[in-house]
């Protein structure tokens, strides 16, 4: 309760604060609108099914190219950690192009699939692959060799190495980057979104700015927050809550 209260009052001093600014005249209301404006087309956004439509667009996007990266990341991220020779090499690229910014591939996407869905879908893999591949890689590489000699003592090799040491050390390091993939597919999806014509929260983004219409540009990215908040409750901090009971980290 404590903590809750916390947050509440937290919470309610930044509304309070963000009231008082927007009615102190200092800014214009397209600058800073106040917080009702933004509940009235929060609220008029989801009755007339707007808002919607294009979380549900925007989500079967994200989820589509996050979990192709996880099906390509994670077992990428395990060979490369593993083989040397393929960490030498694709290893070496990958890190080369995770310097890349998500949205330096938008410019190639468009070129190879035009204006179409693909076009973003390229993107918010390639924004969620490479942080997924390398944090795998990197928790592979940091298994304590203590832990392989023991499986293999134990009579574990191959497959069942692999799976009953390997996997289990390194999982707290591919949970961080499934976590760091989730924002950064966000992050590219909202590129993308933004850049052309589409459904989606990044069309409404770009739609409230070109009309001077703050009040959307913010309903939308509390929506994005909101979003990303339940995603984390959900998924990522029951993964890191195992991850915790796993390590004993809970015990501390």
């Amino acid at each position: 309760m404590g903590s809750t209260a916390k947050k509440g009052g937290f919470f309610l001093l930044l509304i309070l604060t963000w009231y008082a600014l927007a009615h102190s005249g200092w800014w214009p209301e397209y600058m800073l609108p106040a917080p009702e404006a933004v509940c009235r087309n929060l609220v008029n956004g989801i009755g007339s099914g707007r808002y919607l439509m294009a979380i549900a667009v925007s989500i079967r996007r994200i989820l589509l190219g996050y979990l192709i990266s996880l099906g390509v990341g994670i077992p990428l991220g395990m060979l490369t950690g593993r083989l040397k020779w393929l960490d030498e090499t694709v290893g070496s690229l990958l890190l080369g192009f995770q310097a890349l910014p998500s949205i330096a591939w938008l410019p190639l996407s468009l070129l190879w699939f035009g204006l179409s869905e693909k076009a973003i879908l390229f993107v918010v893999i390639m924004g969620a692959l490479l942080s997924i591949t390398l944090a795998t890689n990197s928790g592979v590489k940091n298994v304590p060799p203590l832990y392989i000699r023991a499986g293999k003592n134990l009579g574990a090799k191959g497959k069942t190495l692999f799976t009953q040491v390997i996997l289990p050390a390194a999982f707290p390091s591919i949970v961080i980057g499934m976590k760091q993939g989730w924002s950064f597919a966000w992050r590219s999806l909202m590129a993308g979104e933004l850049l052309f014509i589409n459904l989606g929260l990044g069309h409404l983004l770009m739609i409230g700015r070109e009309l001077n219409d703050m009040a959307q540009v913010i309903a939308v990215m509390f929506i994005l927050i909101v979003i990303g908040l339940l995603f984390d409750r959900l998924l990522f901090s029951r993964l890191e809550a195992v991850v915790r009971r796993r390590w004993g980290f809970d015990q501390v």
